[in-house]
Order: C-alpha cells, then structure tokens, then sequence
C-alpha cells in the first residue's frame, strides 16, 4: 500500500505546508488592502471593492480559501518538482554526493530569480520551506527498490500521463479556458460550485501579486508641489486611478517636488525621477514605468501560471490515482493495484475529454447563423453567440435572440450579454439591462463589461447604483472597468 499512496501522501504534505503559508501571505495582503482602502473611503473616494466587500479582508475564511489558489499552483508545482528531484537522485543517480551539490544549483536559482527585483520575504518562504519539507518526509516514505525489472510498471504509470497531457493539448488555444468553463463547468452543479468558488475567492490572492499597473486602485501623496502644479498632477494621477490621500501609511506612490525634478517614491526609496512637464505630457507612461521598476513579483507570478497550467492537472490526477489505488490494495498486490489506478486515470480523464470534445466551441459561418441561432442544441446556439462576438456583428439583426433571455444556460445568457456589447440599438440596450438582474454573477460582469463596450455614458448612474449594491467583488471590479471605459473618473469629494 505504501508504493500505492506514496505520491498522494507526499502531495498531502506538500500542499498542507503551502496552504500554512498562502494562508498567511493572503492575509497580510488583506490586511494592507483593508487599511488602504479604509483610508480612500475616509477621503470621499468610490471603494472597489465596496464597504460590503471589505468588510470580510481582515476576516480568516479569504485568506484561508484564498490561499487555496496558491496551494493548488505553486504548492503543487514545487511539490512535483521536488518529488521528482527525489526520485532522480535516489533512483537514477544513487545519491552520490557530487550530483547532491549539483542539484542544489536548481533551486537555489529559483530562490534568486523570486528575488532578483526586491527581497519577498513570503515567495522565499515558499522556495525554501516547501522543497525542503518535501524532500524529508519523500525520502523517509520512499519504497525500498524490487530488484526487478520494473520498465514496463513505469511506463504504465506514466503512459497515461504523456496520453492525456497529449490530448488536452492538442486543444490548448485562446478557447480552451472559456470552453472549459462553459462546457465542464456551467454544465452541471458541481461545477457550478467549482465555478463560484472560483470567482468568489480568487481575488483575494490576485491581490497578493499584481504590479501597480494592475491594480484597480492605488494609493498617493504628493510633497512640495504648489497649488496649481499639484492640481494638475493629481488629474493625472486620477486619470490613471492614482488616488491622493494624506496622513496614515505609506502610500503606493509619493511625489516630491525636489527643485525641478519630481521624485517617484515607494516605501521611503526613490525609483524614479523626472521632469513636471515629462509626466504631464506621458503619465500613463511615466507610471507604468514606476510600476514595472517597483513590481517583486514578475517572477513568481509566471512560476504559478506555469504551475496551474502543469502542476494542478497533475495533481488532480495523483489524487484521483490515489483515491482508485487505495480501495484496490485491499483485494490486490500493490503493483497491480497501481497499475490498474493509472488506467482508471486514464479511462477518466479520456472520459472528460470527450465531454469537453462534444461541447467545444465550434466555428460558425456567418451564412449560417440564423439557423444556428434557432437551433435545438444549447452548444450550437453558443457558438452562434461567439461568433457574434467575433465579428463584431449586431445581434440585433436576429430576433432570435429574445429567446434566449430566458435561457436556463448560464453560458448562453453570458455570451448573450457579451454579444449585446456589440449592438448601439436602444431595444438591444434594454435588453442588457434585464440581465443585469441575472441571478449569476458570470452573467452580471459581462453586462457590465458590454455597458463599457457599448460606450452609453448615460449607463453611469446605473452603473455606480449596482457597484454599490453588490456584494460580488468580481462584479464590482466590472463594473469599475465599465465606468472608466466610459470615461467616469474618480474625484475627491471632500
């Protein structure tokens, strides 16, 4: 039974410690998030997220659900690659102490690379803590060797692996995401709770890693400047949802005035220096250059989408591999228990691939789509909607779509707002606004992002009415972007 649950314990241990840090990593950002906005609140500015929201920052569920993000991208993927670093050295190179040195180079240059534009004290702590946690408990439960030729039970664990890691591939392009979402996910209850978990939670962590640049809103002061000066600097800095407050904290952005140069400064150091009229003439560029040369995180934010995009699937499969294994071990040895799991893994995973393969997105010709519009299959009438989209068609040329308003498919309703963007009709607008009061807050961020697209400034009051209302950050954070893309800006009410 050990050789059956060894990986799935290791895993176990590997992402129980990385959940102990994402815990804590998401709760400090929280926490900093909670005072920063406390304080653009005090000073008269629209709060996204709002007082509903921000209310649950300094609370355990976010960060300890939150966390949940981290432990499922980079938890797995430091995880996997130290199991796999483990066997090597036992297994391949006998544990000679020169390939020991060597082995360390690896690692240590993660360490450095988490590093390189700023200490983060928190990503350290994953590089260091979870490999060598790992490491321990992977080499104390590691099978003693057969003896026997073992080749072909190796292929057979990881045959199934390289098959479906082959096939989902074959499907990776701009789609597979949203296809996953609409077809596996919005299909079913199960994956409606996935879903919603999902959207509920991850912003939380997104917090945790963004630059300046992706920020919704940011904190600013300014030092030195004279009135008219600092009035413009501040329309500026508003353009670009830089928000001035005085007193408290650090911000995330200071100016000072230092004879005719401005100082851009974060956390007491200077990062940037430039001229009044250089910034007046380019913020937008001037800014994102302070943002890029402040951003620690570039680094890490790369290693977790390469680990959520590998290291989560193998994961899933691990466990699943576990979960068939160990019922198995009772009636079977454990090599024919472990073979056979790897097959049930098989079996299952080419099982949902085939769910996904039926509802993938299909193209539509245009030609086509009045038929497509109206037919019997939900996929079908989706991908008529995407196309839509696409083509930057208006929807109101097929009457068809009323129908669809009533739909019981989120994912048709949800491209059915999408597709609304691309309309300027006023019955089309109209239509919009009736899903604005979809029960699914998928549903809800699209109508707010087709509002933006549609570019009807006189959606505005509606729109600050529902970001006020909303108790959904995801739907708040649409709705901010749909107000900015209609040129509302924010301006300091007291």
């Amino acid at each position: 039974m050990n050789r059956c649950l060894y990986a799935p314990k290791v895993l176990f241990i590997g992402l129980l410690t990385c959940q102990l840090l994402a815990t804590l990593q998401v709760h400090l950002s929280n926490v900093c998030l909670y005072i920063a906005l406390q304080r653009l609140r005090d000073a008269g500015y629209l709060i996204i997220p709002n007082q509903k929201v921000m209310e649950s920052l300094p609370k355990a569920a976010p960060a300890l659900l939150g966390g949940l993000f981290f432990t499922l991208s980079v938890g797995a993927g430091l995880t996997l690659l130290t199991l796999a670093a483990v066997w090597i050295w036992d297994r391949l190179l006998h544990r000679k102490k020169i390939f020991t040195l060597l082995g360390l180079l690896p690692w240590l240059g993660l360490v450095f690379a988490a590093n390189h534009r700023g200490f983060a004290p928190m990503v350290t702590a994953y590089f260091l803590i979870i490999p060598v946690v790992v490491f321990a408990v992977a080499l104390k439960w590691l099978p003693a060797p057969s003896g026997k030729r073992i080749w072909p039970i190796r292929l057979a664990y990881s045959l199934p692996i390289l098959l479906l890691a082959g096939l989902w591939i074959s499907q990776m392009d701009a789609r597979l995401f949203t296809g996953i979402r609409d077809n596996l996910l919005l299909s079913n209850r199960f994956g409606l709770k996935i879903n919603d978990f999902y959207y509920k939670y991850t912003l939380y962590p997104a917090q945790v890693f963004k630059s300046l640049d992706q920020k919704t809103l940011k904190t600013c002061s300014l030092e030195n400047l004279e009135k008219r000066p600092a009035a413009l600097v501040e329309n500026a800095l508003l353009d670009n949802d830089y928000l001035r407050v005085t007193g408290g904290p650090p911000v995330h952005l200071k100016i000072v005035k230092q004879e005719d140069r401005l100082i851009f400064q974060r956390q007491g150091k200077t990062i940037l220096k430039t001229s009044l009229e250089d910034f007046l003439s380019k913020p937008q560029s001037e800014l994102k250059a302070f943002s890029s040369l402040t951003d620690r995180y570039g680094f890490f934010r790369q290693f977790t989408f390469l680990s959520l995009l590998i290291g989560f699937p193998i994961t899933l499969y691990v466990l699943f591999f576990g979960l068939f294994c160990l019922p198995l071990c009772v009636f079977l040895s454990s090599r024919v228990s472990s073979v056979i799991a790897s097959m049930l893994c098989l079996i299952s995973g080419v099982a949902l691939f085939g769910v996904f393969s039926q509802g993938a997105a299909e193209h539509i010709q245009v030609d086509a789509l009045p038929d497509a519009m109206t037919s019997a299959r939900r996929q079908t009438r989706v991908a008529a909607l995407a196309t839509l989209c696409e083509e930057r068609m208006d929807i109101g040329d097929f009457q068809a779509y009323k129908k669809m308003l009533s739909s019981s498919h989120i994912a048709e309703r949800y491209w059915l707002a999408r597709a609304l963007g691309a309309s300027r009709r006023t019955d089309t607008y109209d239509d919009l606004m009736l899903l604005l009061n979809d029960p699914h807050p998928n549903v809800v961020c699209m109508v707010f992002y087709s509002l933006g697209e549609r570019g009807d400034r006189s959606a505005i009051p509606q729109i600050l009415e529902r970001t006020a209302a909303s108790d959904h950050w995801y739907e708040q954070w649409y709705s901010y972007r749909a107000l900015r893309k209609l040129g509302w800006k924010q301006k300091n009410l007291k």
